[in-house]
Parts: structure tokens; sequence; C-alpha cells
């Protein structure tokens, strides 16, 4: 059985940060409070005013109340109970999410952590159907002046880690300290700078105080969203937060690790001591009393899986597959759903990536000429079953998108940057992805291009056949491939590579294991590789570790490296926007000189999640514009089970 789903507009609502960056991905622009439902004001020594509220918001009013009940995207009367079966690929050798020292942790287990503001334990935005809000949630209330200087949290007297501990301030001042020592380099580097220090009041008030002469606007944002982690249980345990281990971290989470074989499966079940299943952020969701994770080791294995009905609910990523294999039984006998849900979300820049740190790779005229082996048309009608579209900007169908020659405020903003731009920049097209001929592989005349552009750099092909500099070595390229990527993807890295050795270039892109790749990956031990960037859709300093010059060697957040002082200057003044039309035209300009760098060949989308599964899951009937939210607010029928199981059509 197969249907459509359409999700409503998003009402002009821009959509929230696909990556939360522990906190660090600003919301929105500073604007006046005065007056806004939901928000108690005062005012300090100094005048300003003090706004003491249930909730947190750039863009003034929070859509949902002091007192609210539930949020509108749920059904708060779900029932609770059943187990969701997904896959993953690969392999996994720990709970610790936060580790990068050591470790391949297993890819749901940072969901033991909630943090002042409510956040989604399967990684969906709360709430998902606004961007610019945050609630509290640990925290009864978040105080803060205007200028935003400090904020004090108000912590809730009720909440207890799963050991039924009671979580404090000491806590949370112990958790942002243990971030700052032993998290992730690039995060620990931004906050520190940013965040000048914690106190902790009493057992339940906490104050973060802030940094002069830097834009504040995602700081409380960022400490609201840090994850609370038990300090006694660190210091009893010996635990670090920077190093791989089968021990989860002690949180104060809806779910924890219940059963678990290492590389095979882990059992995700509800927490016993969980204090917070009334709280207004979470009615209608958490409904699954077990979520279950098989692992597999190559992609024909895992759809084998599901079709056998080992695992229940699958996310589709490959065209061909969806195109052409789902005719088996279980979906003939309606036993199992099809369907093609919207998702207005700006989808990820996915594509071969070029690590900026890396020679020849560093050279933006060489990652230009690089680009052109690859063929997308070819890749979309040979190995995608025409389905895809291909990817242009860092900003797809948003209003921030760059396009043309930059003109009005755009272009003002851009000369205000002074020689930093390059005047091609203001004056040119912005770039756009090369066509080439999908009737062949490799297209020769791009191939003529890249010649070009490769010569006027000093690499030129020798008698031998071999594209060699000005001293006579040859070009060498890693790619990082892994053994657990899935067909499409490694043949479509495979002709890519094809291409470039055709043109003399030595390319090793042997697959590797997950925990290998993963190593490689946090290192940037390679010069191509086929990954992601976030999309962004407001300024915030979470974009300094996406795309800045500062954390760029060791931040994974961004897998290029890039070092641009173009880009470095476009946030920096975007964050000192102080309006969403000011905001916009700094997006459109990042969008612009994010494409002029050429970091990544970009790949093809498609606009829809792509989802099959048993049926005997439900849904709201309308859905948020931010989120599908299968692990969040979706629910289990267990009629639909008995019968499932009673025809034979699961075990």
């Amino acid at each position: 059985m197969s249907k459509k789903l359409i999700r409503p507009n998003a009402e002009g609502l821009s959509r929230r940060d696909t990556l939360n960056l522990l906190g660090g991905t600003a919301i929105g622009t500073a604007a006046g409070f005065a007056g806004l439902p939901g928000f108690a004001e005062s005012h300090s020594a100094d005048g300003d005013e003090i706004i003491r509220s249930h909730g947190y918001s750039f863009f003034g009013d929070l859509k949902y109340p002091a007192g609210f009940t539930h949020f509108d995207y749920v059904n708060p009367d779900a029932p609770k109970g059943g187990e969701i079966v997904l896959s993953a690929r690969g392999t996994f050798d720990g709970f610790n999410r936060w580790a990068w020292k050591s470790g391949n942790p297993e890819s749901y287990s940072s969901l033991v952590g909630e943090s002042m503001f409510a956040s989604g334990a399967w990684g969906t935005p709360v709430p998902a159907d606004s961007l610019t809000d945050q609630y509290c949630f640990i925290a009864r209330e978040v105080e803060y002046p205007k200028n935003k200087t400090w904020c004090v949290f108000h912590m809730r007297d009720d909440v207890v880690f799963r050991n039924g501990a009671p979580l404090r301030a000491k806590d949370a001042a112990f958790s942002h300290n243990l971030w700052l020592e032993q998290g992730i380099r690039s995060y620990a580097r931004a906050v520190s700078e940013r965040v000048t220090g914690v106190e902790v009041i009493d057992d339940l008030t906490l104050r973060y105080t802030f940094a002069d002469d830097i834009s504040r606007r995602s700081l409380v944002s960022q400490v609201g969203g840090t994850p609370i982690l038990s300090e006694d249980w660190y210091k009893e345990t010996g635990e670090r937060l920077d190093e791989g281990s089968v021990v989860s971290p002690m949180g104060s989470g809806p779910y924890q690790v219940g059963d678990y074989e290492l590389n095979r499966y882990v059992i995700y079940e509800r927490n016993p001591n969980y204090w917070g299943w009334d709280h207004p952020a979470n009615v209608g969701r958490y409904n699954f009393d077990r979520i279950r994770i098989e692992y597999f080791a190559d992609a024909t294995a895992e759809f084998e899986a599901f079709k056998a009905g080992v695992y229940t609910f699958r996310s589709e990523g490959s065209s061909k597959r969806w195109s052409t294999g789902y005719d088996f039984p279980a979906v003939q006998r309606g036993d199992v759903i099809t369907e093609e849900i919207e998702n207005q979300n700006a989808p990820v820049n996915q594509g071969i990536i070029f690590n900026t740190l890396r020679s020849p790779v560093d050279d933006r005229t060489v990652r230009h000429a690089l680009s052109l082996a690859f063929n997308y048309e070819w890749t979309r009608d040979s190995l995608e079953s025409g389905l895809t579209t291909q990817r242009k900007s860092f900003a797809e169908g948003q209003e921030w998108e760059a396009k043309g020659v930059p003109e009005g405020a755009e272009l003002a903003f851009l000369e205000s940057l002074g020689d930093v731009v390059p005047e091609e920049l203001l004056t040119e097209e912005v770039v756009l992805p090369h066509t080439s001929d999908p009737s062949r592989d490799a297209d020769r005349r791009n191939q003529r291009r890249a010649m070009r552009l490769l010569a006027s750099v000093g690499w030129t092909v020798n008698d031998q056949g071999q594209m060699v500099n000005e001293a006579g070595e040859q070009m060498s390229l890693d790619f990082l491939v892994l053994t657990s990527w899935d067909d499409t993807r490694k043949a479509t890295i495979e002709i890519y590579t094809q291409t470039l050795r055709s043109w003399g270039i030595e390319v090793n892109a042997d697959a590797v294991d997950s925990a290998q790749g993963q190593r490689r990956f946090l290192d940037k031990d390679y010069d191509l590789i086929w990954m992601r960037y976030q999309s962004f859709s407001v300024p915030g300093t979470g974009l300094r570790q996406l795309f800045g010059s500062e954390t760029a060697e060791v931040s994974s957040w961004n897998p290029g490296a890039l070092r641009s002082p173009i880009v470095d200057a476009i946030i920096e003044r975007a964050l000192a926007a102080q309006s969403r039309e000011e905001e916009i035209t700094a997006l459109t300009a990042l969008d612009r000189a994010l494409r002029y760098e050429r970091i990544i060949v970009h790949a093809g989308y498609v606009p829809d999640y792509w989802v099959a599964y048993y049926d005997m899951f439900e849904r709201p009937e309308q859905l948020p514009q931010l989120a599908m939210g299968v692990l969040d607010f979706w629910w289990f029928n267990q009629d639909k089970y008995e019968a499932l199981k009673a025809s034979g059509a699961l075990r």
C-alpha cells in the first residue's frame, strides 16, 4: 500500500536549524519584549529591563503561553507502549556519544542528556513547529536583561537522574565545565571565549555571565541547551566525556540503555526513574516503550532484514531501491506501508567535500577543476532512477538562497566588508553547478575545462599520462570511503574516481570500516569525503563551528576545514544583525560566499522523506513543518501489531 502525505505549509516561518551544536546555534535577532504575554519585566540596577519567562525567543512573543498543556502537533492522548525497531549500518563499541578521542559510539546514545531548555532525545527539534522558540524544561524559568550580559536559570526541584539522585545546579555547573575541559575542541574553544563564568547561587539557581564586545544573540540558547550530567557519578566512576565507554553517561532522559550486544543491536527502554512524563513539553511524546536498533554490515543485508520483519521502520536513502525494491509481498498485502512525506526543511548539503587543509585541494582553482569530473546528470539517470534534483545552494529553496548578481541590500552588505571581498563576488553571477552530458559518465567538454583550469595553476599531463606539478610530482588524492555506505553512494564515488584517474590523477578510494573511518574523519585524514554540511536558517555562533576559520582544523562540523576571510567577515556581521531582514541579507551573502569557495560538489537530493514501515505505527494527521518525528511523537497500535503477528507478517 502506498500513499502520499503532504505536510502543511510553514506559513512563512523559517526552519529551525537541523544542527543544535550543543545549544550553540543561535535563534533569531534581538527584539524588544515589553508588553508581550509570558514575559515578566523588572529593571536592573543600571536600568536595563530584566525579563523572566517560561521560555526564550529573540523574535518576541513565544507561541505557547505560560501554562500551556502540550504542543499543538502532538496527540496528547497517544497510547504508550510497544516497540519500534530501526536499523543502522556499521559498528559501535560504546555509549558515550560525546567521545572524540577514541571509540565509535552508538548513533542514538546522546539521548540520555537533558538541558535547561526542552530538547529532543532523538534529534527532533523542540518545539517542531517554531524556529524561534525554546521552552524551559529542567529550568522552571529563565531570567536575563535585555542586553543579555547574563542569564539565570531557576530550576525545578523534581528532576532526578536515572539512578534516582536529584539533579541540582551544581550538576549543571559541573557539566558546563566538563564540556570545556573534555568536550569537542571546537565547541570548548568557542564557548570558553564567550561564556565568562558560571555560578551556583543555590541548589536550584544557576547564573551564567557572558563576555563583553561580542554578539550575545545565541548565548542564552547555548548554555540553556547544554546537556546536564551527574557530577557525583563522574567522580565516583572516573569516566571521561572525551573517551569511549560501554557505560552510558548519567543523565536524566526518558530512555536508557537496556540490553545490547556490541555491533549487533541495542535496546533503549523507558527510564523507570524518569521525572518528566507529565511535563507539558513531553505530553504526547516518547510513546514507545522500547526502541531497538539492529546493526548490519552492508545495505543488502539491511534491506533483506526489513523485508523479513527483523526491523519494522525504515527510512530509504537509495533512489534506485525506492523505485524498484518495494514490490515484495508484505507491501503487496498491505502489511508494509510506503510513504513519501514532504520535507520542508532545506536539504542537507551532501556531496563530495574537499579537505582544504590538504594540498592540492587547498587551492580553489584545483577544487573547481576536480568538481568538473562529477557528472550529476549521468548519476541521476543511471544510478538514482531519475528521482533526484541537483542541489545548487547551501540554502536551497529558502528565502536566503543567493541568485544572480548581488544587488540592493546584499550588494551594499558585501561592499561594506571592504577589500576582503573579491571583485568577482560583487560583479559575477552566483556559482552554479556545471552541466554534463547524461549519455556518458565522463563529459569531455568538462574535462577540457578542467585541464585549462589545472594548467593555470601549474598542473599538466606529462608524456606518461600523469597529472603532475612543476616539480614533476603526480597529483595524488585520498578519498575516504566506508564499507557500510550504500551501493549507490559507493558506485557514484567509483565513477567519479575513475574519471579522475583517466585524467592522470592517482586516487586511493579503498573502503575502510566504521571505526577506522570515524578516527580518520575526526583527524581530517582525507583529501575528499562524501559528507554533508548542515543547512542554516539564522545567524548564530554555531556558524563559526560550521564554516569559521577559528575552529576549522578541529571542528567535526566543518569537514572541509574551510578557512575563508570572506566567510568569517560575513558571519561576524551576521551576528550583529538587528532585524530579520538584516539576517536574511547576511545569510544570502553567506550562501554566495560559500558557493564561491567551491568546497563541495553538490549531489542530488529528494524533497521528501521516503519511509516504509509495518502497519502498526500511527502519527498525528498534521505533522509539524520542522520534523517527521518518528521516534518523538508517533505511537504504537497494539491491535494492528497482533494482527500482523497472527498473519505471519511479523515473528
